[in-house]
């Protein structure tokens, strides 16, 4: 480090370049938690309106969400119905708030139709549907069936010689489901390099804590001895997420699982880590202190 140090004073170029990079990534960081705080702040709206849904679990990964769709994922409203771009799917179909956020943030529906979520009429279900919203790639509810489908979608990129990627969002409680499991077996069997999981762990599902529940820790040593390439990181930190899944790309032979440490309810610090908050809408009291909190982050 020294010898680097030593380096740069009498090499101004290489100096200038480094700075530069770092500003470009803190620029993308900045815009990408802007776009966090948005999403949340309508999946809040999203539950309040509708006085049911899950915030927690949609709270917890909205900082996943949205890197995965402003940085990672090549989808646009250009290429939308098109096969080729790459795939998402919300195998925590609960989590649908989120989803429908990150989807209007992104352009693919109207913001002001978020507050239909849940309404009998509305196309903005409990659970997404591939046919009625532009954007959701698989109807996903019953767990552990998500991952499944992305297991069938990359299996198919691959017979076609298509290169795009699937991507899958799975709970550490869904993890319970043995259907996971079966799939992730079958990825790895056929060597789908072309499917990245990330599992949302933030060890609480409706009944409690997911290691009292029924405990599926360590998944990082489940998922090694299911022949997958395994990365942790810290689900809340964009740098973590950006290597991890540039990482995931190098990968040949095999899939990868990134367990991705998060808090659910994140960003509302009455919601956070509190297991009541998986299926319970604000109130008016407490719409309103979650909002300013939100709007001051």
């Amino acid at each position: 480090m020294n010898d680097l140090r030593k380096w740069c004073k009498k090499c101004t170029k290489f100096v200038i370049i480094n700075k530069q990079k770092e500003t470009k990534k803190n620029m993308e960081n900045k815009q990408l938690s802007l776009h966090a705080k948005n999403i949340r702040r309508n999946i809040v709206k999203e539950v309040y309106a509708a006085q049911s849904g899950h915030p927690g679990g949609s709270l917890g990964a909205a900082d996943i969400l949205t890197y995965l769709y402003f940085e990672e994922m090549d989808i646009n409203q250009d290429n939308v119905n098109s096969i080729q771009r790459d795939r998402f799917v919300l195998s925590k179909g609960h989590a649908s708030p989120a989803l429908y956020a990150v989807l209007a943030e992104k352009g693919f529906l109207p913001e002001e139709e978020l507050v239909t979520f849940r309404a009998i009429n509305s196309s903005l279900q409990g659970h997404p549907n591939m046919n009625y919203v532009t954007g959701v790639d698989m109807s996903t509810g019953s767990l552990g069936q998500g991952v499944s489908c992305a297991v069938g979608m990359a299996l198919s990129n691959q017979l076609d010689q298509n290169n795009y990627r699937i991507y899958a969002l799975l709970g550490d409680g869904e993890c319970q489901e043995g259907q996971v499991w079966e799939a992730t077996m079958a990825a790895a069997h056929y060597k789908l390099d072309n499917l990245c999981i990330v599992v949302d762990a933030n060890n609480l599902q409706i009944d409690g804590r997911v290691s009292d529940v029924m405990n599926v820790f360590p998944l990082e040593d489940k998922f090694k001895a299911f022949n997958c390439h395994v990365i942790t990181v810290n689900g809340h930190d964009f740098d973590e997420l950006r290597q991890a899944f540039q990482k995931a790309r190098t990968i040949k032979g095999k899939p990868t699982v990134i367990v991705a440490n998060t808090i659910k309810g994140k960003g509302v610090s009455f919601m956070e880590d509190q297991q009541g908050w998986h299926g319970v809408a604000p109130n008016e009291e407490q719409y309103h202190l979650a909002m300013k909190e939100l709007e001051a982050e």
